[in-house]
């Protein structure tokens, strides 16, 4: 499995959007299809709510990617 890691820039993220923004998907709607389906793992469980804020620390999975989510670079 690959993976990268996604630095936020802010306390949060949602799911749908961090998909699109590590190129996962091509848009957030094509996001939200893919956690819909069931294929997305937060933290090694199935997450199905679309918009769930993904926060620094946690590692989401899907499409063969493990993303690592950081903090951003500016916080303690």
């Amino acid at each position: 499995m690959a993976e990268t890691t996604f630095e936020l820039e802010g306390d949060h993220v949602e799911l749908n959007q961090l998909l699109k923004l590590c190129g996962v998907v091509d848009s957030g709607g094509a996001g939200k299809a893919l956690v819909a389906s069931g294929a997305v793992r937060v933290d090694g469980a199935v997450e199905l709510r679309k918009t769930c804020k993904i926060r620094a620390g946690q590692v989401v999975e899907a499409q063969g990617l493990r993303i690592h989510v950081a903090a951003p670079p500016d916080s303690p």
